[in-house]
């Protein structure tokens, strides 16, 4: 089987917004998902991109991706954030998101970022044995904190 990683075009848009609704229902929030293909569309691929995608295929056909983008830390400089890395349930096990996951660790060291960061659920134990095997750090003690769209609406008319 072959796996090949590119770089996602304005075209897989589609594919991938399946992906991340396929990832929310894994993740156990199948409702979640509010982004549009437009919306991938728009933010991807405009003057100044916020994210750049990694998409897996086999056979030409599209079976997983990641998606990145910079952010800062006041402790190290210019990190890369890993969004999501999600491959099809047919595909897991494949070596798959092992490929897209050197590709993401590849690009963001070609790129000299200090750190490439990421979120995982407590309960994905799979991907966690994962992580630290790879040499990534697991930091248990820290929470991930979101305010959503109605949070800061409240927040900003008290």
């Amino acid at each position: 089987m072959q796996i090949t990683i590119r770089n996602a075009k304005k075209a897989d848009m589609s594919k991938v917004r399946e992906l991340i609704v396929e990832l929310a229902v894994f993740e156990k929030e199948p409702d979640a998902v509010d982004v549009t293909v437009a919306d991938l569309e728009k933010a991807g691929f405009e003057a100044e991109p916020l994210f750049r995608c990694f998409v897996a295929e086999v056979d030409t056909k599209i079976v997983g991706m990641a998606l990145v983008y910079f952010r800062f830390s006041t402790w190290k400089g210019r990190v890369l954030h890993l969004e999501d890395l999600i491959v099809t349930n047919a595909m897991r096990g494949k070596g798959v998101g092992e490929k897209l996951y050197a590709a993401v660790l590849e690009y963001g060291h070609s790129l000299g970022c200090k750190r490439v960061q990421w979120e995982v659920l407590g309960w994905n134990e799979g991907a966690i044995k994962f992580y630290e095997r790879s040499g990534a750090n697991v930091l248990r003690d820290w929470h991930v904190v979101h305010m959503d769209e109605q949070g800061l609406t409240n927040f900003l008319n008290t």
